[in-house]
């Protein structure tokens, strides 16, 4: 099976490509990486020629404006890429008769719930935010290009992504955990906004299972089991790493943003195909914390 993956080279995208490359229905050369170089979300209507040219029998859309805050700034552009886009994508991709799964978030969610739930595949959506209410236009694209396609779309949702190469939140807390221990002070953590810490090569990995168990059909909620409010997952990084330093729970707008995110980011995982749920939360963030230790060594030491 010929699988194309957009985004190839950003967070989730690298993700997707080394799943894929372990699973043994993409045959001996792998899945097709698109990078922004082959497909760029600011000329959509090159995929037409790239999906003429590679030939894939599914595409995984990964490629995303994925800065929240630029978005907020400038939500026009924000609809264009991931919104617009998506639906160029999607519409020619139906077309041709290919399967596709459309990468999506939480954030098409206003997170205001109260009542305890994390928000399931067929809840109301209503986006608080210009990055939300793009993601939420790809999705509706997506389905309008599907309504009538023998093919089959799927909805993969996911929340508050993290993993290779840096930059994520758990790399974030341990930078700021330095700068707090230097300056003498307590580290300032966000504790009124809960969510889905999800690993991006459990996410991966997930979507390499509804490919290759032909369960593509469909909105899937793909995040790592329990909630964890942003002082819970940054005090786990924290002793994972073993960096002892004080804390103190603020709210989140102790620092003003462009972007209002949602204060209850939690999703109920969809059920996968082989009836094993995504592993807990804290077991995953165990597995990746030695590699992203392993590169902020390498990095002081250069």
């Amino acid at each position: 099976m010929r699988v194309a993956v957009t985004g190839a080279g950003g967070r989730l995208g690298r993700a997707v490509v080394a799943a894929l490359e372990d699973a043994p229905f993409t045959g001996p050369f792998g899945p097709i990486a698109w990078t922004r170089a082959i497909w760029d979300l600011d000329a959509p209507e090159s995929i037409d020629r790239v999906l003429d040219r590679d030939r894939p029998e599914v595409v995984v859309h990964c490629a995303a404006w994925t800065d929240v805050d630029g978005c907020a700034r400038e939500p026009d552009l924000a609809m264009r890429r991931n919104g617009d886009a998506t639906g160029v994508l999607a519409r020619a991709a139906a077309e041709r008769g290919l399967d596709l799964i459309v990468v999506s978030t939480n954030e098409v969610f206003d997170g205001r719930r109260t009542d305890g739930r994390g928000y399931a595949a067929d809840d109301p959506t209503g986006p608080i935010n210009a990055y939300g209410a793009s993601k939420l236009a790809g999705e509706d694209a997506a389905r309008a290009a599907y309504a009538a396609a023998p093919s089959s779309l799927g909805i993969a949702r996911t929340a508050w992504l993290y993993g290779p190469p840096g930059n994520d939140f758990p790399a974030k807390i341990l930078a700021a955990a330095e700068r707090a221990a230097a300056a003498g002070e307590p580290l300032r953590l966000v504790a009124d906004e809960t969510g889905s810490p999800s690993y991006t090569a459990d996410v991966a990995e997930a979507i390499a299972e509804l490919i290759g168990a032909a369960a593509i059909g469909g909105t899937h909620h793909l995040v790592n089991g329990g909630r964890a409010s942003r002082a819970d997952w940054a005090r786990e990084v924290l002793r994972g790493a073993r960096v002892d330093i004080p804390t103190e729970d603020v709210p989140a707008a102790t620092w003003p943003r462009a972007s209002t995110p949602p204060a209850w980011a939690v999703l109920e995982p969809t059920p996968l195909p082989g009836g094993e749920p995504l592993r807990p939360w804290q077991a995953a963030l165990a597995d990746y914390l030695p590699a992203l230790l392993r590169q902020r060594a390498a990095t002081a030491s250069r």
